[in-house]
């Protein structure tokens, strides 16, 4: 009798100390299934999609208000920070935050987060606007700086 109380009491601690392991093992096995345009791009658990891009801050912003454009987003605010840039823009019902870190004069990192309400966070349109202006920087596309 004693032993199967150490047996479930042993259970019982695995249990709780390895419930995390699961999600662990799903974002390693997912690290290496990106494909086509969204490789390289990082998703956190709030929901914000980054990537850092071999181009400069100003090229960077370009192909994103070009991005916004092409997919019919209204940029409503562009806005210098200390960091860099951030832009807000709207779509029909979500709204986008886009932040351009500087890190050097080659090297800018982008992170969106699309909101759709308060509580849901759309990582796929979050992927999709880094996939499409990486598309941008990496073809050279021709970059305007309005977005609309």
């Amino acid at each position: 009798m004693r032993r199967q109380v150490v047996r479930v009491m042993i259970a019982v601690a695995l249990l709780v100390n390895l419930q995390g392991c699961a999600a662990v093992a799903l974002t390693l096995l997912s690290a290496g299934a990106s494909v086509g345009g969204s490789a390289g791009i990082d998703y956190t658990m709030n929901g914000a999609a980054t990537r850092t891009f071999t181009a400069g801050h100003d090229q960077l912003r370009g192909a994103v208000l070009t991005t916004l454009r092409r997919m019919a987003i209204t940029v409503k605010a562009d806005a210098s920070t200390d960091e860099g840039r951030k832009i807000v823009a709207q779509a029909i019902d979500r709204s986008v935050e886009i932040e351009l870190e500087r890190l050097t004069t080659k090297a800018t990192r982008m992170r969106v987060v699309v909101k759709q309400g308060i509580f849901f966070r759309d990582r796929a349109t979050a992927g999709e606007i880094i996939a499409k202006t990486g598309q941008i920087v990496e073809n050279g596309t021709k970059i305007t700086s309005n977005a609309n």
